[in-house]
């Protein structure tokens, strides 16, 4: 196991045998796991990413398109939803990685406030589904595979030690324990503590007991732990929120109270509006290019490092370093961005809060079915999924954070030409907000000091590729200008 398990068992000498066709499909005892783990696994999971059935109808909600045009928030939330519950039980049954699949933020901002005010919305999403069918013909010619095979051991250590800080970066600025100074052109500081810098207010408070009862549960190796703190200060939130009768703006987009209607209707009004190659006609040949080039290669990116990380803390790759069945999660994370354009949900993929379920002892592909079930259920109890607060779920972000955090002792720091790409991967993904970023830092970073050392020859050829395809995709902007495509 490459990082600590809240729950984990001592291995007996050999595996028992399999005891139900349920076991032998998803291979349970096999790689040390219970039902039971698999199932709280995939409750964490949903808790800690529900908040995307509140956040991506917002942020897709909240622009316009070039014609004016605003989507409707109810339909949204039924895409949204739709879409994770379907994806998210492929992935678990196709791939059978605890792996989560929903529509991914920074990818949904592309698409409401770049793509769209130069296209309408359908043209918009077409542009995504293109996106989705690019990567899926990367997969089918096995070189996305093959990028992910050529990354040195050290770098994709590095990915995930990333990947913790980055999410747990997350954690506290949900919670409002971390956040930007309003005025940051009066200061040097971009981030503070609270929101005035100090803490203040009760949601605040429920998180820092929050961080504590989770971190207490852990270091205690309790069974459930992640899950048990995601209840209780839910709980202990909905009460706070009563006595102290505070508004709802603080906390945030989602406020723990029990809600007047349990059930509502969903809305499949969005599904299968898009136009595949209109945001070509709107926005200019070129324009859309660059659209879908920046969308290919943010979720391309941003689903691998996630999917390696995610696989490296649960225990999952081979000695080389490989993900088991690569290829088909692969494909069914290219697919779910087609889906997530189809539907106008935007680009779906691997999400890295799978940690959490991750950090519960989830190692196959039924926590994942059971994230999706619980999906499902969303669809028709949108307003009972909204109950869990930002600051009940974001301790399981920071936990998780620990937990893959533990692997960067992996990494032989003594050697610059692997530590200081780890480093850069590591330390630009929570300081730039963005996994791809990191990676793009990282392989850079490798290339260049090979080069400087004398020892280019031992870059893998995919990995020049890719490098230079970042330089591409870290001068966007000044390309857009070249080209004319402004």
């Amino acid at each position: 196991m490459s990082g600590p398990v809240v729950d984990a068992e001592k291995p007996s000498s050999a595996p028992p045998p399999a005891a139900s066709p349920l076991d032998r499909y998803f291979r349970i005892s096999e790689r040390g796991s219970t039902p039971g783990r698999e199932i709280r696994g995939g409750l964490a999971t949903f808790f800690t990413m529900a908040y995307i059935l509140v956040l991506n109808p917002i942020i897709l909600g909240s622009a316009t398109d070039k014609f004016g045009h605003h989507l409707s928030v109810a339909q949204l939330t039924t895409a949204t939803a739709l879409v994770a519950a379907v994806m998210t039980a492929i992935m678990g049954v196709g791939g059978n990685l605890p792996l989560a699949v929903a529509a991914g933020l920074g990818l949904n901002a592309v698409v409401a406030f770049q793509l769209a005010p130069k296209m309408s919305w359908p043209d918009a999403m077409g542009l995504v589904v293109l996106e989705g069918l690019l990567i899926c013909v990367l997969v089918a010619t096995g070189l996305r595979e093959a990028i992910m095979n050529a990354i040195p051991q050290p770098i994709k250590q590095a990915i995930s030690v990333g990947i913790g800080l980055f999410i747990a970066f997350i954690g506290f600025v949900d919670a409002g324990f971390a956040s930007r100074i309003p005025d940051a052109a009066k200061t040097t500081v971009p981030v503070q503590l609270g929101a005035t810098g100090t803490l203040t207010g009760w949601p605040v408070l429920v998180f820092c007991l929050g961080v504590l009862l989770t971190v207490a549960l852990v270091a205690r190796r309790i069974k459930g732990a992640i899950l048990i703190s995601i209840v209780v200060m839910t709980i202990v939130a909905i009460v706070v929120n009563k006595i102290a009768d505070l508004p709802d703006s603080a906390w945030g987009l989602t406020v723990p109270k029990v809600p007047h209607h349990v059930t509502s209707t969903p809305d499949f009004g969005l599904i299968g509006h898009f136009s595949l190659f209109g945001g070509f006609r709107e926005a200019g040949v070129v324009t859309a290019a660059l659209f879908v080039f920046t969308l290919v290669l943010s979720d391309f990116f941003d689903a691998m490092g996630t999917i390696v990380g995610i696989s490296n803390e649960a225990g999952l790759l081979d000695e080389q370093g490989r993900v088991p069945n690569i290829g088909r999660v692969l494909f069914i994370d290219g697919a779910a961005a087609v889906a997530g354009g189809a539907a106008s949900a935007s680009s779906n993929t691997a999400y890295v809060e799978s940690a959490a379920g991750v950090g519960e002892g989830a190692r196959t592909g039924l926590a994942s079915v059971v994230t999706g079930a619980l999906f499902v259920v969303a669809l028709f109890l949108t307003p009972l999924a909204g109950v869990v607060p930002s600051q009940a779920a974001a301790p399981a972000l920071v936990a998780v954070g620990f937990l893959l955090m533990a692997q960067v002792r992996t990494i032989d720091w003594t050697q610059y030409d692997i530590g200081i790409p780890a480093f850069l991967t590591i330390a630009v993904m929570p300081f730039t907000y963005s996994i791809t970023n990191g990676i793009g830092a990282g392989f850079l970073s490798f290339v260049v000091i090979k080069i400087v050392l004398g020892k280019a020859r031992e870059v893998h050829p995919l990995v020049w590729g890719v490098s230079v395809c970042f330089l591409a995709y870290f001068a966007i902007d000044p390309l857009q200008q070249v080209l004319g495509a402004k």
